[in-house]
């Protein structure tokens, strides 16, 4: 009798939980269905692709399929770690990445710190607004404009150039120069967009550990120092992981249309490499294998990222 009514009681509290959720499911059916789009677009483009990882262990013919392609295993993974040209196209990737992991990332930290010390909200406002702007410029209109300021006959370095009575340089193609056009005009795309978030944490902050840091007599530097960076520091710890993990990927379509014949040996990177041997020379089995190599690289990355941060500092991803 015990055992019966204890099983008639789950049953009927299974039967409520489920009429709960269905009822609270049909109360926020809007936001549900707001979702769908998404969930759509995760599983034709993220998840859907997956399947044709295996093209990585084929020479993959488009119109044959898997069933008319033969099978070569390792074949392309060995061809390109064999490959000298792969290393250096790993290596200019990196050397981006690196640069504009010491310069570009954390300058949005800075700019977030400096723009919450200032006193007048009218004026913050507007530089806020102003900062962010340029993250909504497209690539190809960013890219039109680097080539119009670096251009050695219309461009405004060109006439700066002349007037100061020296010859106009050619930036974009000098090799030298084109990490730096790539951090500089990232810097000013992406300051003010990625600041954002630093600022929300800032106002996440405790004020009452600003008032009590006052009243031990820390001035607004120390302030800064021992309250504001270590109430963001999470946060920013958080977003270095992911940012290590896409040390081996690069803004791809800035990166392509800035190429040319002339800086071809620092500005071919391992993404645009993977294009090239997919779409250009339709090698899809070795672009594929490459695709998925760098995948790989990438998450062993945000790994080793993720576990080292947690034992130095207590906060990680998982």
């Amino acid at each position: 009798m015990n055992t019966a009514a204890t099983r008639k009681e789950s049953v009927l509290n299974s039967a409520r939980v489920r009429r709960r959720v269905c009822n609270r499911i049909w109360r926020n059916r809007y936001i549900y269905l707001m979702v769908i789009p998404v969930l759509i677009y995760m599983l034709l483009l993220k998840y859907l692709p997956m399947y044709y990882l295996r093209a990585a262990f084929y020479d993959y013919k488009l119109l044959k399929g898997f069933e008319g392609s033969k099978y070569v295993g390792f074949k392309w993974f060995e061809r390109l770690l064999s490959s000298p040209d792969l290393w250096q196209y790993i290596r200019n990737t990196l050397t981006l990445n690196l640069l504009s992991l010491a310069i570009v990332f954390p300058a949005p930290l800075v700019f977030a710190i400096l723009l919450n010390e200032v006193r007048s909200n009218g004026y913050k406002k507007v530089v806020q607004t102003v900062s962010y702007m340029p993250h909504f410029v497209s690539t190809v209109v960013l890219v039109s404009m680097i080539n119009n300021i670096c251009s050695p006959s219309i461009g405004v370095l060109a006439k700066i150039w002349k007037f100061m009575g020296l010859t106009p340089v050619n930036w974009l193609a000098v090799p030298d120069y084109f990490y730096g056009i790539n951090i500089v005009s990232g810097l000013w795309q992406c300051i003010g967009w990625n600041a954002v978030i630093y600022i929300s944490a800032i106002a996440g902050i405790d004020q009452s550990l600003y008032e009590a840091a006052r009243m031990d007599g820390a001035n607004r530097w120390k302030q800064i120092l021992h309250v504001t960076i270590p109430g963001i520091m999470p946060t920013f710890i958080l977003l270095l992981i992911m940012q290590i993990g896409q040390l081996m990927n690069c803004v791809f379509d800035k990166i392509w249309l800035l190429q040319n014949t002339l800086n071809m040996q620092v500005s071919e990177m391992l993404p645009t490499y993977v294009y090239r041997l997919g779409m250009v020379s339709q090698k899809y089995g070795q672009a594929t294998a490459g695709g998925l190599l760098n995948s790989v690289i990438s998450v062993t990355l945000v790994l080793i990222a993720n576990f080292v941060s947690r034992k130095v500092s207590e906060t990680s991803l998982f």
